[in-house]
């Protein structure tokens, strides 16, 4: 009987008391005011907020039940109920929010690198050609926003907009994603490509 009170307590926390406090956290970070950099300006039109800024302007449309004021060079979300909906809301645009600020004062940069006997990247700004072991090079444009750097087998996507700028990397990726044999093709520079032995190493794993 002590055993199942335990276990029903254990399932009983996985679901509430973990919903509870992903709940309290995400309500904790929505209070959490923005800063607003010098250089950039933030103005507030009902459930709108525009930002601009040195690198660029974004703007985006908070949900009703989150409003927005300004104090000492700071933005505060302010949300007007209680509930689960609303907690979770103000935790993910109170980030969205701060990734705007930092995207229009800073940006945001993403980088890949090309893996492969003879794979390079050529060109910049708006237009690059990856030539990845296909019969032809590949050609990317970069979308309005969005400028890319080039140097050797590692290619730099750059902008103001942090969603964007994930889109286009993880497009470019997609071009020739890296086998998970030699790691060969297009990977994040971050990124950790996990190995399979070869059929040589599995006939010396099976011999052995």
């Amino acid at each position: 009987m002590r055993r199942l009170r335990k276990e029903l307590g254990e399932k009983y926390w996985l679901r509430f008391g973990s919903e509870k406090k992903n709940k309290l956290n995400m309500s904790k970070i929505g209070k959490s005011p923005i800063e607003i950099p010098e250089g950039v300006r933030l103005e507030i039109q009902g459930q709108k907020v525009k930002v601009a800024g040195p690198k660029g302007d974004m703007e985006r449309e908070v949900p009703k039940g989150i409003s927005l004021k300004t104090e000492e060079g700071k933005v505060i979300l302010v949300a007007k109920d209680n509930d689960k909906k609303t907690n979770s809301l103000h935790g993910t645009y109170r980030m969205l929010i701060a990734n705007m600020v930092k995207g229009v004062s800073e940006g945001w940069t993403k980088e890949l690198e090309l893996v492969g006997t003879g794979y390079r990247a050529e060109g910049s700004g708006g237009n690059i050609t990856i030539s990845i072991g296909f019969s032809h090079p590949v050609k990317v444009e970069a979308p309005e926003g969005i400028s890319f750097a080039v140097e050797k087998t590692d290619i730099k996507v750059t902008g103001a907009d942090k969603e964007l700028v994930g889109q286009v990397a993880a497009k470019i990726r997609a071009i020739r994603p890296p086998e998970p044999y030699k790691g060969k093709g297009i990977k994040y520079k971050d990124e950790v490509v996990r190995r399979k032995p070869g059929k040589a190493a599995k006939t010396q794993g099976a011999a052995a």
